[in-house]
């Protein structure tokens, strides 16, 4: 049978296998995939061919959204679910992803909406367990038990549901392909025809994907590229709180985060999202506070920093929820500008909470917490420091600065750094440091 080789990465394809993927340098990502044989049915499942519109002329688009129900899942879909929208999320075993779904179509369900349940990998009698834990007893929920694709796209157009629901993709596939489900050519041909059901139709789809040791989506890369939506769960599997993030969507903003928090009875809303990352300790040696901008909210965080000497000729750079190259630049600036000697020391940071965060408006919380933590020193009480810090030393404003200073002055924070530089239009009283050097000497 000829056989073709998929890169992993980015689903390029090539009769030869080799090393390294010709298209996006990727090395050990080509995999053999048996190519497709076999016909698609005759019947809806093509769709119809169109002639070219006039875009500014096309009629019958609503922009109504339909709203699930919970307000963090609308918040990070962008407003709600969209007409024809294939939904991909993904996350760790075990952190919430299929109970989030079954948690969906109860929410659906309620008001008078007709969901239909694809579940490939567990029973009826295992759902039904699930359904009793979560107290999920609506009568508009249908649940289909299958891993064939064609079953599942005959069952969403025989029912017509308002959303269908696949958990998972990796668990699915066509008779049609001469390969395992979970393959590279199953993945991609079983979501294109989800794809082209759900578009054809109209009727949103959410796919579950398994995730790979690294954290991504298992399969090829173009299944995140043929999805509206990408969506992963966050957090540790311990840990009540999880986090939602968009990392992909057609129909909305990827900057927004929703908060979940797990209990016995499913996945909650967090009313009060500061309260996850913030201790319920006073100013504590080597912690700080930050704030972050994630979409439209304000997040006050919490930064924890320990600086020790080593025991090793290297000392270590631990980071968790920042970027490991962050640490090692906000080092270097320390030494240059402050001459603090770093080199013998293990420096460990970490954002409390769970949450991850790419803001550059944590550079001044994390140089706070350091020198906290050198010092053996706490930092003065309630104080904020919100600010980006440049290669020389120097604090720069950062963007939405009123928004975060506003948001810090309602939780009760009274001393709150910023940049020197910053033109500011609020009445709170702040403490404006053009560089590292005028902090040092505030908080020391």
């Amino acid at each position: 049978m000829p056989s073709s080789f998929v890169c992993t990465d980015c689903g390029f394809e090539t009769g030869k296998w080799s090393g390294k993927c010709p298209n996006c340098g990727s090395w050990s990502t080509l995999k053999e995939s048996s190519r497709l044989i076999g016909k698609n049915k005759q019947g809806t499942h093509i769709l119809h061919r169109n002639k070219p519109e006039k875009i500014v002329k096309i009629s019958g688009v609503s922009d109504a959204r339909m709203n699930t129900g919970n307000a963090e899942l609308d918040l990070v879909l962008g407003g709600g679910i969209v007409s024809g929208m294939l939904i991909l999320i993904g996350g760790e075993p075990g952190i919430g992803k299929s109970t989030l779904m079954l948690q969906l179509a109860e929410w659906l369900g309620k008001s008078g909406k007709k969901v239909l349940y694809c579940s490939g990998e567990e029973s009826a009698a295992q759902i039904h367990m699930r359904s009793k834990r979560l107290q999920v007893s609506s009568e508009n929920i249908l649940l289909l038990c299958t891993n064939d694709t064609e079953h599942i796209i005959d069952s969403i157009e025989d029912e017509e549901p308002a959303l269908a629901i696949v958990d998972s993709i990796q668990s699915i596939s066509l008779s049609s392909i001469d390969s395992i489900p979970g393959s590279i050519t199953q993945l991609r041909e079983s979501t294109n025809r989800l794809l082209k059901c759900g578009k054809h139709l109209g009727i949103p789809i959410f796919m579950v994907g398994h995730v790979t040791k690294e954290g991504y989506v298992a399969g090829p890369k173009i299944l995140e590229h043929m999805v509206d939506t990408v969506l992963y769960f966050e957090g540790e599997l311990r840990n009540q709180y999880k986090i939602l993030r968009a990392v992909k969507n057609r129909f909305g903003s990827t900057n927004e985060i929703g908060l979940f928090q797990m209990t016995n009875l499913g996945l909650m809303q967090v009313d009060s999202p500061n309260s996850v990352f913030l201790s319920n300790e006073l100013a504590q040696i080597g912690t700080s506070i930050g704030c972050i901008i994630e979409g439209t909210r304000s997040f006050i965080v919490e930064v924890q920093s320990l600086a020790t000497g080593s025991n090793y000729g290297t000392p270590q750079r631990v980071v968790v929820g920042l970027e490991q190259k962050k640490l090692a630049i906000l080092l270097a600036i320390l030494e240059k500008n402050l001459a603090l000697y770093l080199r013998s020391n293990d420096v460990f940071i970490n954002l409390a909470g769970g949450i991850r965060s790419a803001d550059p408006s944590l550079d001044l919380a994390i140089i706070a917490a350091i020198i906290s933590s050198l010092k053996d020193s706490p930092l003065p009480q309630n104080s904020v420091y919100i600010g980006e810090v440049g290669l020389n030393g120097e604090v720069r404003p950062v963007s939405q600065l009123e928004a975060r200073i506003s948001e810090a002055a309602k939780l009760g924070y009274t001393n709150i750094f910023v940049s020197g530089f910053a033109r500011l239009k609020t009445n709170t009283k702040v403490h404006k440091v053009k560089d590292i050097k005028a902090l040092f000497a505030a908080i020391t």
